[in-house]
């Protein structure tokens, strides 16, 4: 008999920095990783006078979406379907978000653009918000195909 694949499911807030640090981590450097975030947190706690794990977590959620969209083949055709989010990949996709927001920006230390990104998406604002909002106008405009998600 098989057994069920079990799926990361970030419940507290070291869970999360823990799991943040790893989808950071370039060609297994964790050590480099985890001294970008302890800078990065430093650099929060000094602009924005907050922890920075809260500041962290804070961004975290406001960036998770809530609908996706997925393409499904249907009688030859291809739809995108929107779909609900479920929890682990919620932070998944919020995590990839804001790396790449912070990745994309130039002519700054990481531990900084990261910070700066944190830092607007715990204000909803920044690149990763804009990802989030993109991603739910994308489902709304697709909820004609709702119906098709069954098959």
């Amino acid at each position: 008999m098989r057994q069920a694949k079990v799926k990361f499911i970030a419940q507290n807030s070291t869970e999360q920095i823990e799991k943040f640090t790893n989808y950071l981590m370039l060609a297994g450097k964790k050590t480099i990783a985890r001294k970008i975030l302890s800078d990065c947190f430093e650099l929060i706690q000094k602009k924005t006078k907050k922890k920075g794990a809260e500041v962290f977590e804070e961004a975290i959620n406001n960036t998770k979406p809530a609908m996706e969209i997925r393409a499904k083949r249907v009688g030859g055709s291809v739809y995108q379907i929107p779909m609900e989010v479920k929890p682990f990949r919620r932070f998944q996709l919020a995590s990839r978000w804001i790396l790449n927001a912070a990745r994309s920006k130039g002519g700054a230390p990481m531990s900084k653009k990261l910070a700066d990104e944190l830092i607007a998406a715990s204000n909803n604002e920044g690149a990763a918000i804009k990802k989030k909002e993109d991603t739910h106008r994308m489902a709304q405009a697709n909820k004609a195909f709702a119906h098709f998600a069954r098959y």
